[in-house]
């Protein structure tokens, strides 16, 4: 069975909440990003090129889709 460490997206290798600097997967991220109201840059990962994006929030990622879309 294939873990956070194995199927994560997220670039930034040095951030603590990534799964691969801990052993609680996805939980860590999920949970920060539920805090401050931001969906994983896992998410952006699979739309768009996450450097285009402003930031992280319900709106930036809504913009982002859209932009893939039209």
């Amino acid at each position: 069975m294939k873990t956070a460490k194995d199927f994560c997206t997220c670039r930034d290798k040095n951030c603590p909440l990534n799964p691969v600097n801990h052993s609680s997967g996805c939980d860590l991220c999920i949970q920060k990003c539920l805090k401050l109201g931001e969906i994983p840059s896992c998410f952006f990962n699979e739309v768009c090129n996450i450097d285009d994006t402003p930031g992280y929030t319900y709106k930036d990622f809504a913009e982002m889709v859209l932009k893939q879309i039209y």
